[in-house]
């Protein structure tokens, strides 16, 4: 932290000693995919690796990626997962010898948060190859990891080298990119409550990663109607976003920018609702409710969803009425140490059903 990203009236107590952790490559584009074996050879990693991926990832980049570090003399062992839970990481640890240089998560969430984890336990490199822009994690220092049947937010790494080819994540479900759109937009409310809780909590803040956060949020809402299944162009602008989210969070030292009310409404969601839906889809209606309750421009975010074919309703999210009529009673159960527009305590059934009718979410 600087010192004039120190609230005014704090700065004779400036004592603090941060550590920021930031990817050293970032490499985004068509054809990124085949720069993995040179990637690793500039940063001189041992030739022994593992990479994390699950089934259909293999198929779409695992395997290509062994082909390539093979050719670059690296011995590579493939390990396939299905679930980012604590047993898989603990398997993925088991595997891990003296010998293994570094880790490559390549796929979707669960394959990096569990590569992020497990190298960041055995304390080696990471590497991160997404082949879809669903959500922020893929450049982040926090990883989701379920335990006794619950998702956590654990501390990690951050990548040594991020790998995102285009191509591929441009031909991926489109459902994939909106969800990630979602996660981005995401950031216009965890910012607010930020500021809410700087303000009557005096929590520590940092203006540079609100200001990334927020930024990096306005410029996608503004740029939607570019968004387009299929293009690489789109793709393009989803993965520079989620990267910058993470950087964000890097300078924070902590999910704060990137992460408030919304993301607690989607992680009370995946607790109660019987088939939930992704990610960054739950956290961008969280983020319709929670700007409303902010007495923000809730229809902005709500058009801006809706423009990248994101959902904006229960029905959209494919859950119960209830079960997000639930979700927004106990969201502010999750975390309750992190404050936020919802405050620390449950919310009031009547409160809730009229914030969602009036945004139209139920």
């Amino acid at each position: 932290m600087a010192e004039n990203d120190v609230p005014e009236g704090r700065r004779e107590e400036f004592t603090k000693f941060k550590k920021m952790e930031l990817p050293r490559n970032v490499v985004i584009g068509k054809g990124a995919l085949e720069e993995v074996g040179k990637t690793c050879d500039r940063l001189e990693l041992k030739k022994n690796a593992i990479i994390v991926c699950d089934p259909t990832t293999k198929k779409v980049a695992g395997e290509r990626v062994s082909e390539i570090l093979t050719d670059h003399d690296y011995e590579i062992e493939i390990e396939e997962i299905t679930e980012a839970d604590q047993k898989t990481v603990d398997s993925i640890s088991e595997s891990i010898t003296e010998d293994t240089g570094f880790l490559l998560g390549v796929g979707g969430g669960k394959s990096i948060d569990v590569a992020k984890y497990s190298s960041h336990l055995a304390e080696i490199p990471f590497l991160s190859i997404p082949t879809a822009s669903s959500h922020d994690g893929i450049a982040s220092g926090r990883a989701s990891i379920e335990r006794n049947g619950n998702k956590t937010s654990v501390g990690a790494q951050s990548p040594l080298a991020m790998i995102a080819d285009t191509g591929i994540i441009a031909d991926g479900p489109n459902r994939l990119m909106s969800a990630g759109c979602g996660d981005i937009i995401s950031n216009a409310t965890a910012v607010k409550d930020w500021k809410l809780a700087r303000r009557l909590r005096n929590e520590d803040f940092s203006h540079y990663a609100a200001n990334l956060s927020e930024m990096t949020s306005d410029i996608l809402i503004k740029n939607v109607d570019n968004i387009r299944p299929g293009l690489q162009e789109s793709a393009w602008q989803v993965t520079k976003a989620l990267v910058s989210s993470s950087v964000a969070m890097s300078i924070a030292g902590s999910s704060r920018p990137a992460s408030g009310s919304e993301h607690k409404f989607s992680h009370a969601l995946d607790e109660i609702a019987e088939e939930p839906a992704l990610h960054g889809e739950q956290c961008g209606v969280g983020t319709i409710i929670m700007m409303y309750l902010h007495g923000g421009d809730w229809r902005k975010i709500k058009n801006a969803l809706q423009a990248v074919e994101a959902p904006t309703t229960a029905r959209g999210l494919e859950v119960k009425e209830e079960e997000v009529i639930q979700a927004l009673i106990h969201a502010p159960e999750i975390r309750p140490e992190r404050y936020t527009i919802l405050g620390n305590r449950k919310m009031n059934r009547d409160a809730v059903e009229e914030a969602a009718k009036e945004t139209g979410v139920i």
